[in-house]
């Protein structure tokens, strides 16, 4: 049986951003915008929609006299990344 694949993950962006954030405790907007390769735009975007979906907390800080953006992955959102990972295995029958 196939589950429907969760719609805030399947986005390559939004996939990208939590699966870093599995690894690490934290990370910051300019670490996220090296591994996902993508625009400051699209990046504020997608950290937006993780965080309204409550996958993620954003915390905005300065680092010297520079705005720093920290994510951090939510239980909700370690539990719907552990999830969207077994119901991808369920599709390539693994």
């Amino acid at each position: 049986m196939y589950n429907e694949l969760d719609p805030v993950l399947n986005t390559p962006v939004r996939l990208a951003i939590v699966s870093t954030l599995v690894k690490v405790k934290q990370a910051d907007f300019k670490y996220l915008m090296e591994i996902t390769q993508t625009t400051q735009g699209n990046l504020s975007h997608q950290i937006k929609k993780l965080q309204e979906e409550s996958y993620i907390e954003v915390t905005k800080t300065f680092k010297g006299n520079y705005p720093q953006t920290l994510c951090q992955l939510t239980k909700k959102g370690r539990k719907a990344f552990e999830k969207y990972v077994e119901d991808i295995k369920k599709y390539l029958h693994l």
